[in-house]
C-alpha cells in the first residue's frame, strides 16, 4: 500500500472511494434516497489538489496496483475555540477494504502531517450514532470533547460529535 499527497487526476477515484463509503457507513443514519442519489462526478468537482498552500486542505491517498482504497484530509481547525489545532477533515476507505488496516495508516499519516505543520494539538467530527468510527477514534486515542453541532454536508443536515487529541 503506498500513501502519497492526492494529484488532480485522483478526483474521480477519491470522489467514488468517498461516495461508496458514505453510502455504507450512513445506511441507517441518513435517508436511504439521499444516499442513493450521491454521485462520484457531482464529488469530484469539489476537491482542490492542486494547492500546496499548507493553510488549505491537504489530501492523503492509500494507493495499491493503481487503484485508490481510501484517502484523510487534514486542514488547520475551522473551529473557533481550537486556534493552533490542525483537523482531521475526512477518513475514508473503500468499504469492500475495510478491516485491511488502511484507515490506520491513513490516520496515522494524517497526524504526521499535521505535526510536520507545527500542530500538536487536533479535532475531527463524527455523524453522532457513528458507532464504527467512534469506536476507530478511540483506538486511535482520539477522545470526544463533550461539544456537538449541527452542520450542513453535501446539502443534507447532520449532528455531529467533536473529537481531540494529542499530536
Amino acid at each position: 500500500m503506498l500513501l502519497r499527497p492526492a494529484e488532480p487526476d485522483d478526483a474521480m477515484a477519491v470522489a467514488r472511494v468517498h461516495v461508496r463509503s458514505w453510502q455504507a457507513a450512513y445506511r441507517t443514519l441518513l435517508p436511504d434516497d439521499y444516499l442513493d442519489k450521491l454521485r462520484p462526478e457531482d464529488r469530484a468537482q469539489k476537491y482542490d489538489f492542486a494547492s500546496l498552500d499548507p493553510l488549505k486542505r491537504r489530501t492523503i491517498v492509500a494507493a495499491e496496483e493503481g487503484l485508490i482504497h481510501g484517502f484523510a484530509t487534514t486542514a488547520p481547525s475551522r473551529d473557533p475555540d481550537l486556534p493552533g489545532h490542525g483537523e482531521l477533515c475526512a477518513l475514508y476507505v473503500d468499504p469492500v477494504q475495510w478491516g485491511r488496516g488502511i484507515g490506520m495508516a491513513l490516520v496515522s499519516a494524517a497526524r504526521a502531517n499535521l505535526f510536520g505543520l507545527g500542530f500538536r494539538n487536533a479535532a475531527l467530527w463524527v455523524l453522532a450514532g457513528n458507532v464504527r468510527a467512534e469506536r476507530f477514534y478511540r483506538i486511535d486515542r482520539w477522545a470526544p470533547d463533550g461539544l456537538r453541532r449541527t452542520d450542513s454536508m453535501w446539502g443534507i443536515t447532520v449532528n455531529e460529535l467533536r473529537y481531540q487529541r494529542g499530536l
